[in-house]
């Protein structure tokens, strides 16, 4: 299961290995159990600090990490976690004995002070990407705090558990068995919403941020970009963004990043997290900006909070990237994680079997076609326009698999269910008018990105698509303030070109600030 290399990766960091562990796992004589016998066998082979022994659980095959001196320091995996959850599975066996997280000690004591009892249970499926980050904060919760408890369960593997629970997206997360959150969760959003003082807390400590010099707004390519930009001018420079990482957190391979052969979102993201810190940016995470207020008196830009907290700059930078398009039928709200998905790499895999469309015959909806192929009973794939837009070796690759149907000159009009799911979908023939009924369970929305810039109407010059204007520069019609990446009229959506931009927006960004007259002393600060 592990090759000669992995195991000598393993060994190494089991090295680092603080207090003994035990791994009791619950094992039948079935594939998937035997499976997990030879990994956990395998783990307990390269270190002496773990033991292996079975036992009897009400889930299998599932297998509890403990440590050995204390029973109450504890996570549970129910499943196979290899894939994208195999470093949820080291860090898990660090955590339990003892090595420390690297998180702020601050997020540490607030997990630690959390009073109650609270049983956590996670889905997740070893081709989403978005999972681990879920997985690892509930398995360090369950590590720092006796109250707390983490069971991480593979949903492929417990199908039927997954549909009386009507998971239809991962991860899923139940808490004391009622359905607590679904998607990407960090540890500190988790904690927010179990800590009610939290958010009072955070308003006043931004609140008291003295005013920046420039001021990222966004978190992906472009935001970190012009955030470590900015700050090697040796200016004060901020990010605040709704979630760090932005789009790229959803994308699972990246083949087209020029200084690496290859890479996956998640690990991009966090090398750009890292590089952001080690510049000294002060990085605002899971922060909504609502209004951008021009220039006052005294030379500062406002950023308006969801939270209702402000802050202040003497330049913006906007990135805010882009979120995918939906198509604004009837039933795709209402069935939003109930069989309307838009992550085929991680949402697939809930619909073994099942009947799924895919609507957009782009290369991203083709490839998610191909993807979901391999796991579903039947692909419908429903294209407006009169012809597939994906490049020719995606077409010919579709055109190969015997249980996809391609419709083109289609359009969806409802997305129909039984009040808890989806059922069907309801599309109209544009070249004759007729409406057309498909069963099916499951629907995967891949018709492109729409940018983040509602908030911004009215502040600054916007394309009717909604897109940022700017000029080579980065310059947008505000002065002061400054754009790059997805959310601007930049035409090429790449990671490499947002990069790009942000880092042009930041340079922009200080000579502007270099070339700015001071701001005049207030008479009243001389008296």
């Amino acid at each position: 299961m592990l090759d000669d290399a992995l195991k000598t990766q393993l060994a190494a960091y089991l090295e680092r290995l603080v207090a003994p562990i035990e791994l009791l796992a619950s094992l039948d004589q079935g594939d998937a159990s035997n499976e997990l016998r030879a990994l956990l066998e395998t783990i307990a082979s390269l270190s002496p600090k773990i033991t292996f022994r079975e036992l009897t659980d009400a889930r299998t095959p599932s297998f509890a990490i403990q440590r050995a001196d204390d029973a109450s320091v504890a996570v549970r995996f129910a499943g196979i976690p290899l894939g994208h959850e195999f470093t949820s599975l080291v860090l898990a066996l660090l955590q339990v004995s003892g090595y420390p997280p690297k998180i702020e000690q601050a997020l540490i004591d607030a997990v630690k002070g959390l009073e109650g009892e609270f049983r956590f249970e996670s889905y997740f499926s070893l081709s989403c990407g978005n999972c681990p980050d879920v997985v690892q904060a509930l398995n360090l919760m369950a590590v720092l705090n006796p109250r707390i408890t983490h069971t991480a369960i593979d949903g492929a593997l417990f199908q039927t558990e997954v549909e009386s629970r009507e998971v239809m997206a991962v991860p899923a997360v139940f808490l004391n068995g009622e359905a607590f959150g679904s998607g990407r969760m960090e540890l500190a959003q988790i904690v927010a919403k179990l800590d009610t003082g939290a958010e009072a807390r955070q308003v006043e400590t931004l609140k008291a941020k003295a005013p920046f010099d420039v001021l990222v707004v966004g978190g992906g390519p472009a935001g970190a970009a012009a955030a470590i930009y900015a700050a090697r001018k040796g200016i004060r420079t901020g990010i605040v963004a709704e979630r760090f990482g932005g789009q790229v957190l959803d994308t699972l391979a990246i083949e087209n990043l020029i200084a690496v052969s290859e890479t996956e979102g998640p690990k991009l993201a966090a090398e750009l997290e890292r590089n952001v810190r080690a510049n000294g940016v002060d990085l605002i995470n899971l922060q909504r900006a609502e209004r951008l207020l021009p220039a006052a008196a005294d030379g500062l830009i406002e950023v308006q909070l969801a939270n209702g907290a402000s802050l202040k700059s003497k330049t913006v930078i906007l990135a805010t990237g882009a979120r995918w398009r939906s198509m604004n039928v009837p039933g795709e709200d209402l069935y939003r994680n109930k069989g309307v998905a838009f992550c085929p790499h991680c949402d697939g895999p809930l619909f073994k079997g099942k009947r799924v469309a895919v609507i957009g015959g782009g290369n991203s909806g083709v490839e998610a076609a191909i993807d979901l192929a391999g796991i579903v009973s039947r692909v419908t794939l429903i294209e407006f326009d009169a012809r597939l837009r994906a490049d020719e070796v995606l077409q010919r690759k579709l055109r190969s698999l015997p249980n996809v149907v391609v419709i083109t000159n289609a359009q969806t009009t409802e997305v129909s269910g039984d009040g808890q799911r989806v059922n069907g979908l309801v599309y109209t023939d544009r070249g004759t008018g007729a409406s057309t009924r498909i069963e099916l369970e499951g629907v995967f929305v891949q018709i492109g990105l729409l940018p983040n810039t509602e908030w911004l109407k009215g502040s600054l010059a916007l394309t009717p698509r909604g897109e940022i204007v700017i000029d080579a520069h980065g310059h947008t019609s505000l002065p002061g303030v400054f754009a790059a990446g997805d959310a601007t009229t930049e035409p090429f959506k790449q990671i490499i070109v947002a990069m790009g931009g942000g880092s042009t927006a930041a340079l922009s960004a200080f000579d502007h600030l270099i070339r700015a007259a001071p701001t005049p002393v207030a008479e009243s600060a001389l008296a």
